[in-house]
């Protein structure tokens, strides 16, 4: 072949190689990339209320009236067995209100559509549980005196610990000296929970600093480590505080309300 594409006029010859590369170009357009399209999602309110019953509520111990708003936030992705293709992932790379995000990064892999569903309301269910478990403890609260019931289930993933676990403090202890953990504004965040009050790293936090911002945040709590990808795309008039445990959450909200310095990314 090689031989036979030497005699060949060069214009010829450039023009009998390029046809399998425009095959491979053709092949890559049409095949399905491991890929997700996501975009800021919905946030909530979960000092608020949910079909008309309080996201959070507590038996055992007095609960207080707030004011302000703890807004949990999420991204909206395609789903997991959406086919995703490269003139798609073209055009959203350079939106920035949109990312293109590795499949595995946002859904478990190997299971299908109904199972990654359960799987992911699952793991809200047990960030609910970890919520509570810090709220209380940093509170120094029994569980076995207080219940708090979540009624935020619908929403699937762990990112909504910290915000859960804020709003149990906000509930039962405000900011400590009779006022509001939020001073009366929207406060909005991310991060995962576990027991001991530890906050943990999560995806899509620049999509996420969008939908605070477009719900009316003025501050958004980020675990520290995400610092700089919260910063990538940050709204104008957004004031990001970095926090690596609820006590860092608590105490940098306290600070806030009393016009104290409080740590930023």
């Amino acid at each position: 072949m090689l031989s036979r594409l030497t005699r060949l006029p060069r214009p010829a010859a450039l023009a009998v190689c390029a046809v399998p590369v425009l095959g491979l170009f053709a092949v890559a357009a049409l095949a399905p990339l491991p890929f997700v399209i996501a975009q800021p999602g919905l946030t909530a309110d979960v000092l608020g209320a949910r079909d008309g019953k309080p996201v959070i509520s507590v038996t055992g111990a007095p609960s207080r009236q707030t004011t302000g708003q703890l807004r949990m936030t999420t991204i909206q992705a395609t789903g997991p067995s959406t086919t995703v293709k490269l003139p798609e992932l073209l055009d959203d790379w350079f939106d920035t209100s949109r990312a293109v995000m590795p499949r595995e990064a946002v859904y478990p892999s190997g299971g299908s559509d109904k199972e990654i569903e359960a799987h992911n309301l699952e793991q809200m269910t047990t960030s609910q549980s970890m919520a509570t478990q810090a709220a209380l403890g940093f509170l120094h609260k029994d569980p076995k005196d207080v219940k708090v019931d979540l009624n935020l289930a619908d929403v699937g993933g762990p990112s909504a610990g910290l915000l859960f676990s804020l709003g149990i403090v906000d509930k039962l202890d405000g900011d400590g000296s009779g006022g509001d953990l939020t001073g009366g504004h929207t406060i909005a965040g991310t991060g995962t929970i576990a027991a001991d009050g530890k906050v943990g790293a999560v995806g899509g936090v620049a999509l996420k600093t969008q939908a605070a911002r477009r719900d009316g945040a003025s501050v958004f709590l980020v675990p520290e480590a995400e610092c700089s990808d919260a910063r990538s795309e940050l709204p104008e008039g957004l004031r990001l505080i970095p926090v690596t445990t609820l006590t860092d959450a608590v105490q940098s909200l306290r600070a806030l309300t009393r016009g104290e310095q409080v740590p930023s990314c």
